[in-house]
Order: C-alpha cells, then structure tokens, then sequence
C-alpha cells in the first residue's frame, strides 16, 4: 500500500515547505511520494536542486493561477499514484516516523475506514485549537472517535472513497470543501474516524486571519446544504446556523460579510446536487453530529 502526500503552497514559505516535505520523506518502511503542488506559483523555485526536493520520490505541479484550496488538492491527486492520499499543509509536519506505517497498517486491516483524521499539536505545547477536533465534543483532544468531517489539511483518505466522493468541490475555493467531501464518502458507505494517535504538528493560528474567512464560509455552507442535504434537513440546517452565528458574532464587521456570503449562496449555482440518504443522515446522526449543525 502506497502512499501519497500533497502539499499545496503558495511558495511563501520555503523553509517550512522544506520541512513538511523532509517528514513525509522520512516515514519508515512504507512506500512515500510526495507530491508537491503550486498554486499559481513554481512550487520550489531556486530550490529545485536541493534537499529535500532532490529526492526521485518528489512530484512537482505548478499551476497557471491560484485556482483554490480544493481545486489545487485535486490537481495533486490526479497526480499522484498512492492507494492513501494525505494532505499536508505546507507549514505543518509529522514528527513521528512511524506515522506512514500506523496509517497503512489502519487502512489494510478495515476495508470499510475511508478517512483518517489527525490530530492537531501546537509545537509551542499548548492545548490546541477545539476546531481542530472534528466532533461536537471536542473537549478532549486526546479521544479518538467516528466522526462525520475531517480536517482538510491534516488527513488520510483511501483513494477509493476519494473517488467514491467525487473529489473536492473547487468551486469552493476554500472553507468546507472537506464537509462536502465527507458527507459523500459517508454516503457510499465508508467511515470517517478522527484518530488521537495520528498526529500532526502545526502552528497555532486563527481561520480569521484570511479577509474572504467571513464570506466564504457562510457561502460554502449554503451551497454544502443545496448540494448535499434532504431539503427539509438543509433548511433546518442552515435556519441553526444563522441563529449559531448570530449569538456568536455580534461585530457589524464579521456579520456583514457573513451574511453577504450566505445571500450569494442562494444566488449563484452550488454545483452537482447528490442528497445523502435518510439511512446516511442517521448514520451521522448515531455518530453524535446529526446534519443540522
């Protein structure tokens, strides 16, 4: 069982790259390629001669333009020849060399596991972020569990149930690209898990920081509904998300484009609609995150 790590980068952060690519290189007794994607950027400019990015097991992509998180992973994919897919952003790193050998032992004893989400550690020590643990309970980043999503750039997904889920949304761009991903691969009857004992490092940093966070993810969760949901499950869905944001932004700045995003999601095409079936939504349901929240 082979696998494939893809890191996309805007070619900012060279030193890091350099680094995310020597921890995947460095994983012991499986097989490894990496495939290196720039989005709209030479992926390892001057560096291209090089350590780490020397190595015959290092692919690189450069694409024309900045065409998005999930455009830009799916790019790598079609690239790539691995049975396991892992995204890695490309100012992250695996610290443990064993971690390639835990994943493909993970995926090659349970036919059914579509997704591996890793845990997230702060290098600096801390907690880490309860974003970062997929589940509703997030208290406890230390307890593995089924979930219903995944964290984007901190996975494994069998390439079958990538297929099986029809790939990444680009007209995403970014934010929740992953949900929608997941719901699919919920659908086709594979299992998402979020695995404290598969572990990335990362540093702390906050999703705002990006100006488009706002719109973005109020568009993107209307178009996860029109594309993914029952209709009665989708508007009772996003009528608890309006309420959710409401209570938890109360700045005129965050809720101004934020509810710019939500209207263009009704106004502008959310793609191929494939609803989940009520025997998925269950699923989720019994999972502890049923898809109204």
């Amino acid at each position: 069982m082979k696998l494939s790590v893809v890191v996309l980068t805007m070619g900012n952060r060279p030193e890091e790259l350099a680094r995310a690519v020597r921890s995947a290189l460095e994983q012991e007794h499986v097989e490894v390629e990496v495939v290196l994607v720039g989005n709209g950027v030479d992926p390892v400019g001057e560096q291209g001669g090089e350590a780490p990015f020397d190595d015959e097991r290092v692919k690189t992509l450069q694409l024309p333009k900045n065409v998005g998180i999930p455009a830009g992973r799916n790019r790598g994919v079609e690239a790539s020849c691995g049975d396991v897919i892992l995204f890695l952003d490309d100012d992250g790193w695996y610290r443990s060399t064993r971690l390639g050998t835990y994943l493909r032992d993970r995926f090659a004893a349970d036919p059914g596991l579509g997704v591996i989400s890793f845990r997230v550690r702060d290098p600096e020590g801390g907690r880490g972020e309860r974003r970062h643990v997929p589940r509703l309970r997030a208290g406890d980043p230390e307890r593995s569990s089924e979930v219903t999503t995944f964290l984007g750039g901190a996975c494994a997904i069998r390439r079958a149930a990538f297929d099986a889920g029809g790939g990444l949304p680009e007209d995403f761009f970014y934010a929740h690209e992953e949900t929608d991903l997941a719901w699919q691969v919920l659908n086709a009857g594979y299992r998402i898990v979020y695995d404290s004992s598969a572990v990335m490092f990362h540093p702390a940093v906050l999703p705002t920081r990006h100006d488009m966070f706002y719109r973005y993810n109020a568009r993107n969760r209307v178009w996860l509904a029109r594309r993914n949901l029952p209709w009665t499950i989708g508007l009772t869905y996003l009528a608890v998300w309006v309420a959710m944001t409401l209570l938890r932004e109360r700045r005129p700045s965050a809720l101004k484009p934020w509810f710019k995003g939500f209207a263009e999601g009704w106004r502008k095409p959310a793609g191929p609609r494939r609803p989940i079936s009520w025997r998925t939504a269950w699923r989720m349901t019994r999972t502890g995150r049923p898809p109204i929240i």
